[in-house]
């Protein structure tokens, strides 16, 4: 028998099947949640001046601690027209220009002003100048603001605008055709009869995938005909990724393997060891990558998260696509495990992670409850509540 595909070697040989499409230059707001395909250098210097952090007047420090004679004023959007001269002062707001000559604020909570005298009568703020906010404080003009890969997050977005872009280059989304397969499936909403399921894990991959920039579409449920699994196949041909759901072990009814090799899909590696989600398989028809998740909905979910998600993320740029690990320590007993990893489904507490109590991989309730996925390394000794251990956060 052939061993198992270590989980590390097998996602690093799914990755290394990544061929980006084209770039495409967008609106910033079209590209929250991309993925920035080069690196961004700031087109200005943020602030371009200095700014007054806070309410109050603006002075020199040579002549703290006063008195001053105001002088005028110089608001956000609207910098005074005078410069502040000695023992002179210029009433400012938060985000106004510093009016030339003056390098500090005094707050307005400890000053009074008398006609056009300000008095001061706090304490000295330290460092003299702590309230001004120094040109290039947050980037310079020509200082990489975001690196090739960056996710456009609602912070990088305003990053981007405020670093002077209105249009952002970043790769087109891809086309993925999620396929669910088994004769025992039936669509959401139609009558059953005995040995039927509802088909749950084609909508459960599409709203996994479309939190991402993509264009999904769902195809079945197909049942176990290898005819029908081919033509469905070759229907998603212009796809960038084919997701199917079930038919990836060695029983007799499945067909996902043979129709692979009849569509002209060269299978780059079967059987990963890990647990759930052993019979994962992927395969590759010319730039197009197909992924094989099992039909078990813990399994097919699992393997979403380790296989699926990371390739999508990659397609669309990502400088990291695979998920991250936190540590947490747990919350009830672990036993050891064998030779493969094992992902465990939990939910995070305040003070740890407690692993839900069945674990069985056909089980929607407990899978729908967890917010996070216990990681074991292969050969891992008994653990005890208390003991530190890696997740995968997935709420």
């Amino acid at each position: 028998m052939k061993p198992l595909l270590a989980l590390e070697d097998a996602q690093e040989r799914l990755l290394a099947l990544v061929k980006p499409g084209e770039v495409e230059t967008v609106p910033v707001a079209d590209a929250l949640n991309r993925y920035l395909a080069s690196p961004l250098p700031a087109l200005r210097t943020q602030p371009a001046y200095p700014l007054s952090a806070m309410d109050g007047w603006a002075v020199r420090q040579a002549d703290m601690p006063g008195p001053w004679k105001v002088i005028g004023e110089s608001a956000a959007g609207h910098p005074a027209h005078v410069a502040v001269e000695a023992s002179e002062a210029a009433r400012i707001s938060t985000g106004a220009i510093l009016p030339q000559g003056s390098d500090m604020v005094v707050v307005q909570e400890d000053c009074t002003v008398d006609g056009t005298t300000l008095s001061f009568h706090g304490e000295p703020p330290s460092p003299l100048g702590r309230h001004v906010r120094q040109r290039g404080l947050d980037f310079e003009e020509g200082a990489e603001v975001l690196h090739a890969g960056a996710k456009v997050t609602p912070a990088a977005l305003a990053l981007a605008i405020s670093s002077g872009y209105a249009k952002l280059p970043v790769f087109r989304k891809p086309k993925i055709v999620v396929i669910d397969s088994g004769d025992e499936l039936v669509a959401a909403g139609d009558p059953l009869v005995d040995g039927q399921i509802p088909a749950s894990n084609g909508p459960m991959l599409c709203a996994l995938l479309s939190v991402m920039p993509c264009d999904v579409t769902l195809a079945g449920p197909v049942p176990d005909d290898l005819e029908t699994i081919v033509a469905t196949l070759e229907s998603a041909r212009d796809a960038d990724l084919i997701v199917t759901s079930g038919g990836a072990s060695v029983g007799d009814h499945d067909l996902m393997r043979p129709a692979l090799e009849k569509v002209g899909a060269a299978l780059d590696f079967w059987s990963v060891a890990m647990k759930p989600g052993k019979p994962i398989m992927v395969g590759q028809r010319g730039d197009q990558t197909i992924i094989g998740l099992p039909g078990n909905p813990v399994s097919s979910f699992v393997t979403a998260h380790l296989f699926a998600l990371p390739f999508v993320r990659a397609l669309l740029g990502a400088s990291r696509a695979l998920p991250t690990y936190s540590i947490a320590r747990v919350l009830s007993d672990l036993p050891s495990t064998g030779k493969r990893a094992e992902f465990l489904r939990a939910t995070q507490k305040h003070d740890g992670v407690e692993p839900v109590s069945v674990q069985d991989s056909g089980a929607l309730l407990p899978l729908a409850r967890a917010d996070a996925l216990i990681f074991r390394a292969p050969f891992s000794k008994a653990a005890c509540a208390g003991t530190e251990i890696q997740f995968i956060r997935i709420g």
